[in-house]
């Protein structure tokens, strides 16, 4: 059991108080949660600003998996794979509330890719990176057994993991904050200048107030807004431009009975998951199309939720209908563009740390590309570079502690512990609180000794106090962050349910507006 940072409960000094940041950070994506946690528990002061809600975009659209990415064997890229390979193990420690093992089903379809190439590469994946926890791959006859087509008579097993990919973003925020970092969602960055030794900062809080801070480091972590924070706010020319590949998801009522999910291979070479989702549904993605739009306002199109549907009941008895889809998700995955490349599953998921600035002058680290499963070790090394501006930093921590609420040994004993401390809670609030937060649920627990106390009861468990906790330590504003990113709530609630949630929300919105 990995245990919390050791600096993580004390109360920092705000930068505020000096006007003067170590470290500012742009996005509060994936990536720059994890380079605000990393730069912060290492001794800096760091400001991180994100134009939306926190994961509000790509972090909060993936696949929902800590993997090594069996099929980016076939690119060669057998650095990214160890890499990720091994940090589905340090994840799975320190982060074991929102990360678990996973065993993944993967049918054999002689006319796309033999036998003997899957189980080579299986062998590949079993070794190439550490595995210390995880169970290796094996393989054997379906006999028509399960919910495959008769025709599928053989199939592989392996391990990876899965992830709540927005949570694994928020909880990095709320480690970050309880080290010292200032959080500052629903806040853009204008422009970004050198003015001697120091980054001069213009943001926008909200829609109306202007504000100026200094920074000794600037890293832009803004994802697919990566290259135009570049050119727009920091007026330096991109040395990447940013491939913009759109990613759609859909949610059915539970496919099949089990905890396995299943990885399609197709015509086209790319592969699809079928994931147990939130207890009741199966999630199935992803696409990979060319995106040209805004970011903010990608959508799953008809065109890609035919493709899913054709996959599935390709390779399922069960019949998917559009008539099944529970809810639908996209989000744009910010790749590094390679003009020599065509197929946007072909286009490498690593990622590039660009720094700008030399020891005179106040450096700026450009983050591109990157997966959901590397974000640890790229907060690493980009921190790591900045190092030289930062002497007095400590050494780098994040792969020996645990991210905030994982500081327990297993979801069966947490369960206990909280079950024997708060009798009253139900067993459906026991696991979601165990999932969601670890550790972290005794904070808006604390003092409640009944159902009564949790106050209004909004449905699927979720209760007043829970909400108050979300707005006011995980900077939860509205109805989509609590429902869809906070927790996942919003397949299990009601529309009556998510109206009368609503119109909390903004009675609490007015409230805090009066004061």
């Amino acid at each position: 059991m990995f245990k919390p940072h050791p600096e993580e409960r004390r109360i920092a000094q705000s930068a505020a108080d000096t006007a003067i940041y170590d470290l500012l950070v742009i996005g509060g994506g994936v990536n720059g949660v994890g380079i605000a946690n990393d730069a912060a528990g290492r001794g800096l002061s760091v400001l991180l600003c994100e134009q939306h809600d926190l994961a509000s975009h790509t972090s909060s659209a993936s696949s929902k998996l800590v993997h090594g990415g069996l099929r980016y064997l076939e690119h060669y890229e057998f650095r990214l794979v160890r890499e990720a390979l091994g940090e589905r193990e340090v994840l799975l420690n320190k982060a074991p509330h929102i990360i678990w093992p996973l065993r993944f089903v993967l049918p054999h379809r002689p006319h796309l890719r033999p036998r003997w190439m899957l189980r080579a590469g299986l062998f590949l994946y079993d070794h190439l990176g550490k595995r210390t926890t995880l169970p290796g791959s094996t393989g054997g006859p379906l006999n028509g057994q399960g919910p495959l087509k008769p025709e599928i008579d053989y199939a592989f097993e392996y391990s990876d993991c899965w992830a709540d990919d927005a949570r694994l973003v928020v909880l990095n925020a709320v480690q970050a904050a309880s080290l010292g970092a200032d959080i500052r969602p629903y806040t853009r960055c204008e422009s970004a200048s050198r003015v001697g030794d120091l980054w001069q900062v213009d943001l926008l809080v909200g829609e109306h107030v202007r504000e100026r801070v200094q920074a000794r480091a600037l890293v832009n972590a803004a994802g697919p807004w990566a290259a135009r924070v570049m050119e727009r706010v920091v007026s330096t020319r991109s040395p990447y431009g940013v491939r913009l590949v759109q990613g759609s998801h859909i949610v059915v009522p539970e496919l099949y009975h089990g905890r396995q999910a299943y990885i399609l291979q197709n015509e086209d070479e790319r592969i699809v998951f079928v994931l147990p989702y939130e207890g009741g549904y199966s999630l199935i993605g992803t696409t990979d199309v060319d995106y040209q739009g805004d970011p903010a306002r990608v959508e799953p199109t008809d065109g890609e939720v035919e493709y899913l549907l054709e996959v599935v009941n390709g390779h399922f008895k069960r019949q998917l209908k559009h008539s099944d889809i529970c809810h639908r998700f996209s989000g744009a995955r910010p790749l590094i563009s390679d003009a020599s490349e065509a197929d946007p599953s072909a286009v490498s998921r690593d990622y590039s740390l660009t720094l700008h600035g030399d020891a005179s002058e106040a450096p700026l680290l450009a983050v591109y590309g990157g997966k959901l499963t590397t974000y640890r070790r790229l907060a690493e090394a980009a921190v790591d570079k900045l190092k030289p501006w930062f002497p007095n930093a400590t050494p780098a921590w994040t792969a020996e502690y645990a991210l905030a609420g994982g500081d327990f040994a297993s979801h069966a004993s947490l369960t206990a512990e909280l079950k024997a401390e708060f009798p009253w809670l139900t067993d459906q609030q026991l696991d979601r609180f165990v999932r969601c937060y670890g550790t972290l649920s005794r904070v808006f627990l604390r003092g409640m000794r009944s159902q009564a106390d949790m106050g209004e009861q909004f449905g699927a468990g979720l209760t007043e106090r829970e909400i108050k906790y979300l707005r006011e330590r995980e900077w939860a504003r509205d109805l989509e962050a609590i429902l869809w990113r906070r927790t996942k709530l919003g397949l299990h609630l009601s529309e009556p349910q998510k109206v009368r949630l609503g119109e909390y929300l903004s009675e609490l919105a007015g409230e805090i507006l009066a004061v």
